[in-house]
């Protein structure tokens, strides 16, 4: 019962995902064409919010349509699932502390925006705290999950570089200066490691009461 739980649990939260990432980019691509398409697509692949989502989408969705496969092995990991869980509530509290007010959008691109930050990060927490063997979890994890944050950051400045364009104002050389940004960037990196770190301090505990 409990694995059928978690299945349709992950099934639904994971399509859920899936289609918002893809209704968001067909709102916002789909009507462009030739370079301007290939322009737009790399810059909404470039929002650590889509990348974050997509990475929770397939971390939901690859143990249930090829739960042998070595990504899904991967990916059902507590230490990769408690990374992806770190992603996802930084997505929903940066954007709701220093982003929300910034959004032109409007309608249905409005609400898929919303739905990117206050729903699907809420729904890959639940996962993480009903269904994920957390006792086992240490403090070394949460360093390696930094791996994706650091990537991601070189690569924003490397086609902020080439381009001129960066996805959220507090990163924007252009404006703010390096100086600047990577005062933000260290700040948001600290966060990150100390939230991390209470995820792996919160699921130990869990983790240890569920086995009493």
């Amino acid at each position: 019962m409990a694995a059928r739980s978690r299945t349709i649990f992950r099934a639904v939260a994971g399509v859920l995902t899936l289609v918002a990432v893809a209704v968001q980019y067909a709102l916002l691509v789909g009507g462009e064409t030739g370079a301007q398409a290939v322009t737009s697509s790399i810059r909404f692949f470039s929002f650590f919010t889509i990348l974050s989502n997509l990475i929770a989408a397939a971390a939901l969705l690859a143990p249930v349509v090829a739960p042998r496969s070595v990504m899904a092995a991967f990916l059902e990991r507590p230490s990769v699932r408690t990374a992806v869980a770190g992603y996802m509530i930084m997505v929903g509290a940066i954007y709701y502390l220093l982003l929300v007010g910034l959004s032109h959008r409007a309608g249905l691109q409005l609400a898929i925006e919303h739905v990117l930050h206050a729903v699907t990060p809420p729904l890959f927490v639940v996962d993480w705290l009903l269904f994920v063997d957390k006792r086992r979890l240490h403090l070394g994890a949460g360093l390696r999950a930094l791996l994706f944050p650091l990537v991601y950051v070189g690569w924003t400045f490397l086609h902020g570089a080439l381009s001129g364009w960066y996805p959220y104002p507090f990163i924007d050389v252009s404006d703010l200066g390096y100086a600047r940004v990577l005062a933000n960037v260290a700040g948001l990196v600290g966060i990150f490691v100390v939230l991390e770190a209470l995820l792996v301090v919160i699921g130990r505990r869990i983790g240890a009461c569920a086995a009493d």
